[in-house]
């Protein structure tokens, strides 16, 4: 069996009109590199027929596998899945939607044979993006360094290259609630970064929706850091003493004989505790379910099939 020196992996959903154009812009830099490869393609469970693109196109090219999720799992575990499935002694993960420029891969090789065991990948953004995205991306990222205690490459992406040594070190991480990026942090190494300027989807709508992005940030905040049930117990550490010197206040106004008209005092009073306790029981909670997660110890994915090489 030859020696895998570069793998490729796609994770891919709903991706059905990209897949053809994505492998030929892939096929294209591949055909200069003077070492064997492999293509790895996970479809996460998609409604469309993505897998039978992918077996298309593994039928004529022996060095293209694929595996299809027995359902959407999520972008995280399908990365996963495929650094799992890989065998390179480089792997490179990008997406499928031709977002991350294939012609940046050769960069990526080059910044490895400099001596980095990951090269991370940034983004840089153009007038095509929504001035929302642009404000939203940097604040998320400010936020989760701020309370992170490893740092997140702001405006990163899962478009990178990793070394066997280092995907060895990041599959060894079992937890089920992924925040791939940080993980990449924490786990160390030389890690470098090269710029890209990412292109506009070639068909199709993004299945990353607010929603999904929002879940996303959160994953990252509880399973990076600790801290937000730090903040909760500061919290109700202030609000517990500004409650004691606002009772003495009116305990002091009500033996000097004042008259006290409180029910405006007194409601907002309940509203703000009432919404700080809510805030806090969330927060708690957030990291209770991923303890519970955790505990079922079930499988992070399912494979429902696989191309014909692979079955």
């Amino acid at each position: 069996m030859s020696i895998i020196n570069l793998s490729i992996v796609v994770p891919c959903y709903n991706e059905e009109s990209n897949i053809a154009k994505l492998f030929n812009e892939l096929n294209k830099v591949i055909n200069t590199l003077d070492f064997s490869c492999e293509v790895i393609f996970v479809d996460d469970g998609s409604k469309d027929d993505t897998f039978k693109e992918i077996e298309k196109i593994s039928l004529t090219n022996n060095y293209v596998s694929g595996i299809c999720l027995s359902r959407n799992f999520g972008h995280q575990i399908a990365l996963l899945a495929g650094l799992e499935k890989s065998s390179g002694d480089i792997v490179i993960t990008i997406d499928g939607d031709l977002q991350h420029p294939p012609e940046v891969i050769p960069e990526l090789i080059q910044k490895y044979q400099e001596g980095y065991d990951i090269v991370n990948t940034r983004r840089i953004d153009d007038e095509s993006t929504s001035f929302f995205k642009k404000k939203t991306s940097k604040w998320f990222y400010a936020f989760i360094n701020m309370l992170s205690d490893v740092k997140v490459e702001p405006f990163g992406a899962d478009f990178r290259l990793m070394s066997r040594e280092t995907v060895d070190a990041f599959l060894s991480i079992k937890e089920h609630d992924r925040f791939t990026r940080g993980l990449v942090s924490w786990i160390g190494f030389n890690q470098g970064v090269v710029e890209y300027k990412a292109n506009p989807r070639f068909s199709g709508k993004s299945s990353y929706t607010l929603k999904k992005m929002i879940k996303l940030a959160i994953n990252g905040i509880t399973t990076m850091s600790s801290k937000p049930l730090r903040i909760s117990l500061y919290l109700g550490l202030i609000f517990f003493v500004t409650g004691i010197i606002y009772a003495f206040f009116i305990l002091s106004n009500y033996f000097s004989g004042l008259n006290v008209e409180g029910w405006t005092s007194i409601l907002i009073t309940i509203l703000i505790l009432g919404g700080i306790q809510l805030l806090i029981m969330s927060i708690i909670g957030e990291y209770v379910s991923r303890i519970f997660n955790e505990t079922k110890s079930r499988p992070l994915y399912l494979i429902k099939k696989k191309t014909r090489k692979d079955s």
